[in-house]
This record gives C-alpha cells, structure tokens and sequence, in this order.
C-alpha cells in the first residue's frame, strides 16, 4: 500500500509534469509550498514554531500568478478525501480552483462556478486561465497586463498575502477603479506591496491618458521617515534618475516622486508647493498611513488629494475601520484585502506579546493632595481625587514617575538590559521627566553609552532624528531606551524592538494597534521572535475589546432619490461618533507645561513630594491559538488541553506505545504550545516518563520514572526476554537501559540501535537485525517491547 509521499511520486507528478508541458510556453507548479512562517508559540518560557501549512501543490501560470492548489492523499483514500484542506488553503490563497487527487482519481472545486467536478486530468493551465479571465471579466489587454512579473532584484519574495494584496491593487487600477485600499498589519510590508504595484504599473507603461508613456507617481505619508525609507530601501530597485524627493525645488522631468504633506501643503506663508504641478500630473498617489492624513475630511492636507483628484489614488493603512478613522474608509471605499494583527501572528509572520500590567500605589488608590502641598511653582494644587488619566495632564507626580522608572530598570536587568525599549509617555514635559529618571537609575551603562536613554520626540529636532536613526538600525546597540510621546506610535520600523511601555492612558482603539505594531516585527538573527508589553495605565484592556482585531466593519453603501428608491451607484455612509484625535507628532495633549511668556504658570501641577511604589503585577500570554489573553499557568493548561484531545489514560496508553501515534501526540502538544522539558521543570518531575506526566496532570493518575517503567517490566514480563536467543536478549537489554537513562526516544528505530554498546558488540543495524531473524523480527521486537512497556 503507498502512502502519500509515494503516491504523490508514482502517481500525481507525472499528471502534473503533463499540465506542465501542455503549451508551447511551459506552465509552473511549486511542490510543497510553504503557506505561513510557522505560529510563533512562547508558553512555558519557551520560545519555537508551530509547523508550518504546506499546500502539496501550487499550480502556477507564471511565477508570480498562481490559479490552484492541490491536495493528494493515499492511494486507498478517496480523491475526495482531501478537498476540504485543498478548498482552506485555496481560500487562504485567494485562488479560484482547489484539488484533491489521490493519484487515479482527480475532484475538482471551482469558486466560480460552485461545481465539484471528478475527473481524470488536471484541466489545462489555459483552461484555467481562461476561466478565471471570464470570472473577472477581464479584457485580453489588462489580462496580459496583470501577468507582469514581479521585481525581485532586492531579493525579497512577496508572501502569499502580499501578492494577493499587490494582484488585487493592481486588477482594481486597471479596470478603473479611481480610490482603492490596502488594509495590512503594522510590520507585514505594506511597502514592499507599494513597491511591486508601482513598479508593475511602470513596467507596463499604465498611466490615466493611455499614452505611451511611464506612470508619474507620488508617494505621500506625513512623516520623512516613512518616504525616506521605502526611497531608500524598497524603491532604489529604480534607478536614481527615476526618483525625486519633493522638498522646495519644484522638478518635473522624474517618474516617481516622494513627499510629506507638511512640504507641500500651503501654510500661512505659501499658497502650497503642490499647486506648482498641474492637477493631472500624476497618474497614482500612493498614501502611506491614510488614516492618519489627507483622507480626513477636516484635516487641512484633504485639498492636496482632492486638487489632484484625475489620479488614481491607494491608501495604505494598518488599521480597520473603526470610529475614529470612518473618513479613511468613506474616501478609500472597502479595502481590496485586509491581513489583520491576528493574521500575522497566526502565521508567524509577527511576533506573539505578553503583557504585563503594573499598577503603582497612586494608580490603584488613587491621588488626592494634602491641604498644604504645593507643587514645584508654589502653587495650591487643586483638592481632587487623581486618576490615572489626570497623571502628566493635570497634575505631574515625580514620585510615580520615578517609580515606574525603577520598574522598568528592574524589569530590563531581570531580562536584557540590551533590549531595544520604547516608552510612551503623556507629553514632551512627560518625556523629559523620564528621560531623566531613566538615565540616572542606569547611570552605570549610560556611562559607557551616553544615548542609552534618549529623548526621541519632534521637539528634539534633529538630534533627535539622528537619535531615532540609530535606535532603529540593527546593527545598533545603543540606544536602548527611547522615550517618546506620539512620534514612534506609527510608521517607524524598528525590527528588533522587545519591549513597548506605556505610561500614558491610550483610548483610540486606532492608536493602540499602532503603538502595539512598534513591537509586532520578527527579526530572528538577534533572537526576537516575541515582545512584551509594559503597562501601567491598564490600556491592553482594549485587547479584550471585541474590535480589537475584528473583522473589519463594512461600510453599507446606498443612496436613494427623491421617491425613496435605491440609486446605483451612489453612496451614504452613516457616521458613528468620532473620538478627536491629534495627528500632530507630539502635539500637546492636555496640559501643556511651562508656556513660552515668561510670567505665565504652565497650566500642569508638578508634585515633586509623596511616596509612590509598584504594588502589583499580573502577566497575561497570547494562549497558543492566540485567541485571548490569560494568566498563563502551563500545568492547567496541558491538563485542559490533553483532556480535550483523549478521554481517558487508556486511550492515551493505547497510541503512546505506537512510536507513529506517540509522535503524533508529540507534535499535537507542541503545536498547542506544551513541552515536556517545560512541564518536567515546573512540576519539578525531571526524571518522569513523558507518558505518566501527562497521565499525572490530566487524570491525576500516579507518576512513574522511565526507571521504575523499566524496572517492571523486567520483573514482570522475563518471558518475553526469554523466547529471544542470548544475543537478541542482551540487545533487548540494552535497548531497555536506554530508555532508563534517556526515555522513549532511545527506542526509535534505527537510532536505537547506533549506540556503542550495540555497535561495538554486534555491529550494523542489518547485523543486529540478523539476531532477531530478520529487519522484521527486529521491529515486532521493538514494538512489542514498547506496548508491554506501557501496559497497565
């Protein structure tokens, strides 16, 4: 009987190499594609990967445009058997036709169509094609178009939900689509997808007249970080003579422009640097951060969108619609794909968090002055109950800040003092308390780095850009601390980021997702694949907010005319309530501190007495599915999860002494996050049988060592050793020890037999099979010897 791996050899690959070679111009199939990166699991203090989604087989009609997957199975099963998991990835994948073959028989599944179809064949990739052409109702002009191929110089190979993202970008432009929107996770390369549609559109020669001619595209955002790095990085595949910055020279003779919005957007001084260029100058406006910019409809950067409103335009943003970024999706209309926080982590394209939530004396009770204190300008602080949301607004209390400064020293010493750490505080006078807090609790490695703590905020000026520059390189070690108010909460790509602290009170459920993304990116040549989230203002409470990471709500489109029926065509979106929100970097929130007139009093209290300490702590992890935070205790959790997976010790028993099954129980815990050296550790069980201790938790059945196991058996069971010859014996002997000293694993055939004492003595593994009467003999040895192991 084949198994699948052979079945797929004997039977599905020749089929394929047929669909192969079936035109004059080569089709393709990747084999084994790799779908995800492997869930990034952290429980027991443990970091590894999930196994990563395979898909058996990616049909291609050129390298970068697949049509299909398929899925085979053993030659016994039904071809039917494997359509369910071909129908999952195919969705995954945004592919029209799923497979499922066991190597005579083929089922096909068509999202176009909605038939299941048995068949003989793989139908042909131009069949295919022409299919999901008639589907799209695409021209044989844009068809051809969307086939362009990738750019890959840079070495950097979309994944699977980039090029549906970049496919779909570019299929919307291409049959006219005026306003399109890219919903993508902080950290998952929404660069890269910007990337690759530019440069499609510009090798194809797309633009909005139908000349003959490249596209002329503006790249827009509001920071200088976020058009300088895809300049620098993604997009320098162009060459130089290609690109421009705008930045007060007005050129025009260049194909791909970047610019912030500040640099061309009238002010009381310019009537706007963007009016310099005819409203039909560009052909597409890419708009990095939408929602944090032009699209809003009362911000003052909305008439540069509107002025070049012939261009296509496609916005880019990490965050679903929400109450507080409505304007970015009424401008946008619905996304043309989202990949969510969820999403990435699930794939193991973004690092998993933990959180821990602090609370210091004054969070927790509370603040209220005495009738005699003043603060730092002599003043009569007014006579309040003072919450967290009023510390570093109102009223500034050193001794909080101070003590959460110990905290974080303490927290870093404890784990990497060397882990890159981003602190978000309420306001520049915030940042600046702290920075000073910081610095002196880690004077000892300031002296040996200077910009160990660092002041990373607008009105730090250039210093501190060059001091973000560093922070975010790699290659850096210092500086490791930077504190900021709102200038990193977006945008900024800092990959080996492990620690995001919050000390300012965060209610926009959009800001939130962006602070958290600081920490999201995986960067494993340092080591990070997790990071964890400080937090003493109870903020990560939104992450049990049912939109944290919803699906993203739809925007109901309809209008009607005067007689009250429906008209094609045009919208009306009804509007929930917007929170205010400043997208100024570090625009002052609340108080502002010392003003600029000598003789004014800032307008914040500064409370420099009183006593404050850190009164508790309560750490909650991603649970292994990632569906929720929770204090993490991994004994009940093994227990819940080994229950859910068997009834009883018995069943367990029953595959446990079958080294396939048994492997299978292995790989089902660990991808549930459950390790036995991790259980072993906490339950400070080292020596015990991985079958017992799960026994143990789960059912609370007795724990037996590998040795008492291997005790019994020899005291109970001689009769099995007996019907063996001498030499057969002894190995079985061996073999027994073996697992005495090291566990089950040391019966795994052939390794089992590799040891010195076997080798020395008997030789290979065909001359010990020789003693048991054959390679057969040997393994009904072997089994038998496990089952009588794990009997009752």
């Amino acid at each position: 009987m084949l198994n699948e791996a052979n079945t797929c050899r004997k039977y599905v690959l020749p089929k394929l190499k047929d669909w192969e070679e079936s035109s004059q111009h080569p089709h393709l199939f990747t084999e084994q594609y790799a779908i995800d990166a492997g869930r990034i699991l952290t429980t027991g203090g443990r970091t590894r990967r999930r196994r990563k989604k395979f898909a058996d087989y990616l049909l291609c009609y050129t390298r970068d445009f697949p049509l299909a997957v398929v899925e085979a199975k053993r030659q016994h099963k039904s071809p039917q058997d494997g359509l369910a998991q071909a129908k999952t990835y195919a969705e995954l994948l945004g592919l029209k036709f799923a497979y499922s073959t066991n190597g005579a028989g083929i089922v096909e599944f068509d999202y176009t169509t909605g038939l299941m179809t048995q068949m003989n064949s793989f139908p042909s990739p131009q069949e295919l094609w022409a299919r999901w052409r008639r589907s799209e109702g695409l021209s044989d002009e844009i068809a051809e178009n969307l086939l362009t191929p990738f750019d890959l110089t840079g070495g950097k190979i979309p994944r699977y939900y980039q090029r549906i993202a970049i496919n779909r970008a570019v299929q919307a432009i291409l049959v006219g689509r005026e306003r399109s929107l890219l919903t993508m996770a902080t950290g998952t390369g929404k660069t890269t997808v910007a990337f690759q549609i530019c440069q499609k559109l510009w090798t194809m020669r797309w633009n909005t007249t139908g000349e003959y001619r490249r596209p002329k595209i503006l790249f827009l955002a509001d920071r200088n970080i976020l058009v300088d790095d895809p300049m620098l990085k993604d997009f320098s595949a162009f060459d130089e003579d290609v690109l421009h910055k705008i930045q007060g020279e007005v050129v025009k003779s260049r194909e791909i422009y970047f610019a912030i919005y500040q640099a061309i957007a009238k002010d009381k001084n310019r009537p706007g640097l963007y009016r310099q260029y005819s409203p039909g100058f560009f052909d597409l406006i890419v708009v990095d951060e939408c929602h944090r910019g032009s699209s809003r409809d009362e911000s003052n950067w909305r008439e540069i969108l509107e002025y070049f409103h012939p261009a296509y335009q496609l916005g880019l943003t990490a965050t679903p619609l929400r109450d507080d970024n409505v304007d970015t999706y009424r401008y946008f209309k619905q996304p043309l794909y989202t990949y969510s926080l969820k999403d990435g982590i699930g794939d193991g394209f973004l690092a998993p968090y933990k959180v821990h939530r602090v609370s210091t004396t004054y969070d927790a009770l509370g603040w209220r002055p005495s009738p005699d204190d003043l603060d730092r300008y002599g003043r009569t602080i007014p006579d309040e109950e003072y919450q967290t949301g009023d510390f570093d607004r109102s009223v500034a209390l050193k001794a909080r800040t101070s003590a959460i400064a110990r905290h974080i020293t303490s927290f870093l010493k404890k784990t990497n003092r060397f882990a890159k750490t981003i602190v978000f505080c309420v306001d520049e006078e915030h940042v600046l308390e702290m920075v000073e807090a910081l610095n002196n609790l880690n004077a000892d490695l300031v002296q040996q780095h200077p910009d160990y703590v660092c002041r990373i905020t607008s009105a730090a000026g250039d210093v501190g850009k060059e001091q973000l520059y560093k922070f975010k390189d790699v290659l850096t070690r210092s500086p490791v601390i930077a504190v900021t108010s709102k200038l990193l909460s977006t945008g900024v790509d800092i990959p080996t980021c492990k620690n995001v602290v919050l000390v300012r009170v965060i209610k926009s459920m959009t800001d939130f997702k962006q602070i958290i993304g600081r920490g999201t990116r995986v960067y494993e040549d340092d080591g990070k694949l997790s990071f964890t989230i400080l937090d003493y203002t109870t903020s990560t409470r939104l992450f049990a907010d049912p939109a944290f990471d919803a699906e993203p709500t739809r925007i109901e489109i309809e209008a009607i005319d005067d007689v009250g029926e429906t008209v094609d065509g045009s919208e009306e979106v009804i509007e929930p309530e917007i929170e205010e929100i400043d997208f100024e970097d570090d625009a002052p929130t609340g108080f502002t501190g010392i003003p600029e007139e000598e003789n004014a009093l800032p307008r914040k209290y500064y409370f420099d007495g009183g006593q404050c300490e850190v009164i508790g702590e309560v750490v909650y992890e991603l649970d292994p599915n990632g569906n929720q935070l929770r204090t993490f205790k991994l004994v009940d959790y093994t227990g819940e999860q080994v229950r859910t997976l068997y009834r009883s010790t018995f069943e367990i028993q029953q595959r446990w002494a079958n080294s396939e099954q048994r492997s299978e129980i292995v790989q089902q815990l660990a991808d549930r996050g459950i390790d036995f050296e991790d259980l072993k550790a906490v339950t400070n069980q080292p020596d015990a049988d991985p079958f017992d201790l799960l026994c143990h938790i789960a059912f609370d059945a007795p724990v037996m060592t590998c040795k008492q196991r291997a005790e019994r058996l020899r005291r109970q069971r001689k009769d099995f050793f007996e019907q063996y010859g001498d030499d057969a014996r002894d190995i079985l002997e061996i073999l027994v020890e073996s697992y005495a000293l090291g566990g089950v694993e040391q019966l795994a055939l052939p390794d089992a037999l590799k040891v010195k004492a076997v080798e020395e003595k008997y030789g290979n593994v065909r001359e010990v099979a020789e003693c048991f009467g054959g390679i057969d003999q040997l393994k009904q040895a072997v089994d038998q010897l496990q089952i009588l192991l794990y009997s009752a």
